[in-house]
């Protein structure tokens, strides 16, 4: 009797924990109208998050050409904003890409209006109200196509693959300041063989890009990196090594961790692969399956804060492609069980995936309403901050601690007390802020109830801009404010 009531509590634990984290809200229709919408699937993330603030990019025909369109929520996804032209030319647009830091908005897409596809940029310098011009990164005479781009204070970089040298190969261009202007194209292969599908992800000076490449016969995945903000790189890794295909490849960097996850055939069928470098790409784990299953599951989108991992990818398991989920906590060790995001006799394809705050943000592609349309899901219990009690003693005061360490890239851990004295009531929610140096919130760490007691939550700030900010504590009649810097 005694096993059968452990048995149970314990399937009681699993269920609301896994409850606690799987709060997946409706879908949300972003687009509306007869033609296509669609999005890249090479790896780029086309949804980015800062704060409160979700950027969306895609390429739509409903002009009767391909034109890059934006689209942004500033409460967490709770509501849209209008649809916003991005480009406006009589050729195709196409393949966008979307990174943010603070308020610079960076997009990167592919254009033909000079004749061939060549890498175009653009940028908001007030998250998304207002956009510059259009600056063309790329110029030669053959095919330039699938950019990938993200941002490190200053620093933005973009990869591609490029045929002018008769077959595809990666190359890489930055600007170090902001996007105000650029410097020449780097290459970053060199064999007779094609390689394509980059994936890039930076995390303070070292930025990291994956592709898949077929020097060896078949597809394999391949990684280099650079220590210095992309002045130089490194030798070529080969990071798989399967006599069948792996590719579309996806990269995140948080700190000294670096994931990635792509789709492979080595098991007959198409399924979800994952790897981790802890020492920021000087070494890597081993290939860790995902998923398991006698469909292909394909295109996953991998980001990370923290020591959260997530990971979206479609599977046709189903008999139509479906939008599924995965998460770690533990940077990459463990895996929760897969979870269905979608559920309708259309397609749901080419997934990908943004945090920001303690919200999970998804966009897909969806043909549902007879055309292919933008669609987007949310979890905002999905990105816990790892908020925990460190001490048994229960404070008399209330008190909030200088974060350490300070000046950080990219975490700090912030802690704080909440006292048993008359101030407490019970039922005050505890609120931790952070604000920058204008007084604009950026993003809430902890609003919820709290007992008495010393608690410490994580704050990772690779999705901001060096600089001064604040956090604050307000619970009841308490408030206090401290300074910290991130410096990048």
């Amino acid at each position: 009797m005694k096993n059968i009531i452990i048995y149970l509590f314990l399937l009681l634990l699993i269920y609301y924990s896994d409850k606690s984290y799987s709060q997946w809200q409706t879908d949300v229709r972003l687009t509306n109208d007869t033609s296509r919408s669609s999005v890249s699937g090479n790896g780029a993330w086309y949804v980015a998050a800062n704060g409160e603030t979700v950027h969306v990019v895609w390429y739509d025909k409903r002009d009767g050409n391909w034109e890059i369109y934006y689209k942004r929520s500033t409460n967490s996804g709770s509501n849209w904003g209008n649809d916003t032209k991005i480009t406006n030319n009589d050729s195709s647009s196409a393949f966008p890409s979307v990174c943010v830091n603070g308020l610079a908005v960076h997009i990167v897409w592919q254009d033909e209006r000079n004749g061939n596809d060549e890498i175009y940029y653009k940028r908001s310098q007030d998250a998304g109200v207002s956009w510059g011009a259009d600056t063309r990164l790329t110029n030669n005479s053959n095919i330039s196509e699938s950019p990938s781009v993200t941002v490190s204070g200053l620093n933005v970089l973009v990869v591609w693959e490029d045929r002018r040298d008769g077959n595809k190969e990666i190359y890489f261009k930055r600007s170090s300041d902001g996007g105000s202007s650029w410097g020449s194209d780097t290459r970053l292969t060199n064999n007779t063989e094609d390689s394509e599908k980059p994936s890039i992800s930076v995390s303070g000076e070292n930025v990291h890009v994956l592709w898949s490449d077929r020097r060896d016969g078949n597809d394999e995945i391949y990684y280099k990196r650079s220590t210095n903000s992309g002045v130089s790189w490194q030798a070529d890794i080969r990071l798989t090594n399967y006599i069948l295909f792996s590719g579309y490849v996806s990269v995140w960097a948080t700190g000294s961790f670096v994931h990635c996850t792509w789709q492979e055939s080595r098991d007959g069928n198409y399924e979800i692969y994952y790897k981790r470098s802890t020492d920021a790409g000087g070494n890597w784990g081993p290939d860790k399956q995902l998923t398991i299953q006698e469909d292909d599951q394909q295109l996953p989108s991998i980001t990370s804060s923290g020591s959260n991992v997530h990971i979206v990818y479609f599977d046709n398991r189903n008999s139509n492609p479906e939008i599924y989920y995965t998460r770690s906590t533990d940077n990459g060790s463990n895996w929760s069980p897969e979870t269905r995001l979608t559920n309708n006799v259309a397609y749901s394809y080419y997934p990908s995936v943004a945090v920001g705050g303690s919200f999970v943000h998804v966009v897909w592609r969806e043909n549902r309403d007879g055309n292919d349309e933008i669609y987007y899901k949310r979890n905002p219990t999905g990105n816990p901050f790892g908020i925990k009690k460190i001490s048994s003693e229960v404070p008399v005061e209330f008190s909030l601690s200088q974060n350490y360490p300070n000046p950080f890239n990219p975490g700090t851990k912030i802690k704080f007390d909440i006292g048993s004295d008359s101030r407490f009531r019970g039922n005050d929610n505890v609120t931790l802020k952070i604000f920058d140096i204008l007084g604009r919130e950026v993003v809430t760490l902890v609003n919820e109830q709290l007992q008495p007691g010393t608690y410490e939550v994580d704050f990772y700030g690779s999705n901001y801009t060096s600089g001064v900010y604040f956090y604050e504590l307000t619970t009841g009649e308490f408030r206090d404010t401290k300074k910290m810097i991130i410096i990048k």
